[in-house]
């Protein structure tokens, strides 16, 4: 009876709709669906997830009448608005300015992604293992971010755009000292260098980190903090390779093991916990020591 009630509601609505209600709603969800894909490509998109299960969280509250949680939730819901918008004014300043360089022949409903996943990161993973060997023997200084689930378009956007295939040479090309591009650093994103010259938020907590490091590796640590990225440094002092993982660094990597690590973080995407990776950069100690 319900469900019937339900059907003849929808269809009356249905009914009494006109050709511009279908536009109205055409376009309502074409903006909608453009602000995803902008959120998408800051970190403001795990906040929008979280406001999701909020809302969520409030509407089974309401429904189930568990009055306490109702009004917790509520209260979050009305005071949490303007903390956002004090915590995210730069993405939401800069999502803005990115809409307003969005032209009409970008407005679509779909885009291009790559059905090949697997294999560009296969073979851009080779690729940046073997230019990390050679930059390591001659000590040459390389920042290098592979873009996993967490979207670094602010990151990105810093840098100069790139778009093209990693290759040994071209990773040696901009990493080599006095060239415009060998400061700061390389974003990755589906096995394809996005961006050069990226500029990386700093750690949170930078006075506890080893003062022996340099400015490229707390870049790395700051990085690995603020997104589930997975980054791999070249000391320009000693030549040593590290990677920087969920808010970790962990150093003295072989062509071979930062392969290993690489392929399982970024093509099987293995849990980043920090005991995880500890256990990874004990194998490959190990297996170091055995040579």
């Amino acid at each position: 009876m319900y469900l019937s009630g339900l059907i003849g509601s929808l269809w009356s609505i249905f009914n009494s709709m006109k050709i511009g209600d279908f536009f109205d709603i055409a376009i309502l969800s074409l903006i909608i669906f453009k602000l995803i894909q902008i959120i998408r490509e800051t970190r403001a998109g795990q906040l929008a997830k979280g406001i999701i299960f909020l809302l969520l969280a409030y509407f089974t509250c309401v429904i189930f009448k568990f009055k306490a949680m109702e009004f917790l939730l509520s209260v979050i819901l009305n005071n949490g608005f303007i903390a956002i918008l004090i915590m995210f004014q730069p993405e939401m300043r800069r999502a803005l300015e990115r809409v307003g360089r969005t032209s009409v022949s970008k407005l679509s409903f779909f885009n291009n992604h790559p059905d090949d996943f697997v294999a560009r990161w296969e073979t851009a993973i080779k690729e940046i293992c073997d230019s990390v060997d050679e930059l390591s023997a001659t000590k040459t200084g390389a920042l290098i971010v592979l873009e996993r689930k967490t979207r670094l378009g602010l990151e990105i956007s810093s840098g100069t755009m790139m778009e093209c295939l990693p290759s040994k040479e071209l990773l040696g090309n901009i990493f080599y000292p006095k060239t415009p591009l060998h400061d700061g650093a390389v974003i990755m994103r589906n096995g394809m260098i996005v961006a050069a010259a990226c500029y990386l938020p700093k750690p949170e907590r930078e006075e506890l980190i080893d003062k022996k490091l340099g400015s490229r590796h707390r870049a790395a640590i700051g990085m690995s903090e603020n997104s589930d990225a997975v980054i791999v440094v070249v000391s320009e002092e000693t030549g040593t390779i590290s990677v920087a993982c969920n808010g970790k660094l962990f150093r003295n990597f072989s062509s071979k093991s930062l392969s290993i690590f690489l392929i399982d973080h970024v093509i099987n995407d293995k849990s980043d916990e920090v005991n995880d990776s500890k256990k990874h950069f004990l194998m490959f100690n190990r297996r170091k020591n055995k040579k």
